[in-house]
């Protein structure tokens, strides 16, 4: 029986330790990524291509505007037509997919990385994340925050400043702390 490693571990939404060797040869890989990455301007096209399709997962040809901070990278999956605006932080310890023409504003932060809540897997070192998956067409505005395991159906809009604690309906949309459906305008 082979043994299940921390990345998969990780990926999976299982316990795993954050200091494991391959992870930490994986974070550098991705800080070297990123500080080159944000080092670039506009204009520099070639080298944004060539550094993102390094870091991503899928990059599709996703426009990101520096700075953007990742744990990893490789969990991250662009739809074609996406687009995030300045600052994002995606912590991409599980998964996070990212529907086609999907827009995302300055300073949203997604992320999947949690700890468990019992303090004795804590002071163990014990770490866990779950999935994001945001649709197509969807409309994030700056400063918004996904939570670990939320989904965010097609067409959906957060607003700016929210806090997304539970799951989006395609078409809704939600603004506040936590982030609340808006009454129809109908």
């Amino acid at each position: 029986m082979t043994q299940t490693s921390q990345k998969d571990r990780m990926i999976a939404g299982e316990l795993y330790r954050a200091g494991d060797p391959e992870l930490v040869a994986a974070r550098k890989r991705a800080q070297g990524l990123m500080r080159a990455y944000n080092q670039t301007v506009y204009g520099d096209d070639d080298a944004r291509k060539q550094l993102l399709g390094a870091l991503l997962g899928t990059h599709n040809g996703a426009v990101i505007r520096p700075p953007f901070y990742v744990d990893y990278g490789f969990n991250i999956h662009c739809g074609s037509g996406v687009f995030l605006n300045y600052g994002c932080v995606l912590l991409d310890v599980c998964p996070i997919h990212i529907g086609a023409g999907t827009q995302i504003g300055p300073g949203t932060q997604i992320l999947t990385a949690d700890h468990p809540r019992d303090p004795a897997q804590r002071a163990e070192g014990l770490e866990m994340g779950q999935p994001i998956t945001i649709g197509a067409n969807v409309w994030i505005g700056g400063g918004a925050l996904l939570l670990p395991g939320v989904t965010i159906g097609d067409d959906a809009v957060v607003g700016a400043g929210a806090v997304v604690t539970r799951d989006v309906a395609a078409g809704q949309t939600v603004v506040g702390n936590p982030a609340r459906p808006l009454a129809s305008l109908d």
